[in-house]
């Protein structure tokens, strides 16, 4: 059974990401967006967001090794997870804050 596709950053939240900006020079940047796999430990923190090419900058944790990259938002919208075909999905409920927050939170490395 397919779940339909959803789109995982909107309008608003590409606004959000315009408004706080790229935070490269930023010392504790503010995560502006959680996606996660419903079952499973893989959690993408978007710290910035690039429209023109559809990717984010954050922290990535529960694959491989926890680490800041760029992820791609298509490639995250294509994924379908077994066996019921579950999508990432973005936690609707999630309140921007300091990458260090979730680290103390988490004890993230």
């Amino acid at each position: 059974m397919k779940t339909p596709k959803i789109t995982l950053i909107n309008d608003e939240l590409k606004a959000e990401f315009a408004r706080i900006g790229e935070q490269r020079e930023v010392k504790d940047p503010i995560v502006v967006a959680k996606f996660f796999t419903p079952f499973g430990s893989a959690t993408w923190w978007a710290i910035a967001y690039y429209p023109e090419e559809n990717i984010c900058f954050g922290y990535v944790t529960g694959l491989f090794e926890d680490e800041f990259g760029y992820f791609s938002i298509n490639e995250l919208e294509e994924i379908e997870l077994p066996p019921f075909g579950l999508r990432i999905e973005r936690d609707l409920y999630f309140t921007p804050c300091p990458i260090s927050e979730i680290k103390n939170k988490s004890k993230l490395p």
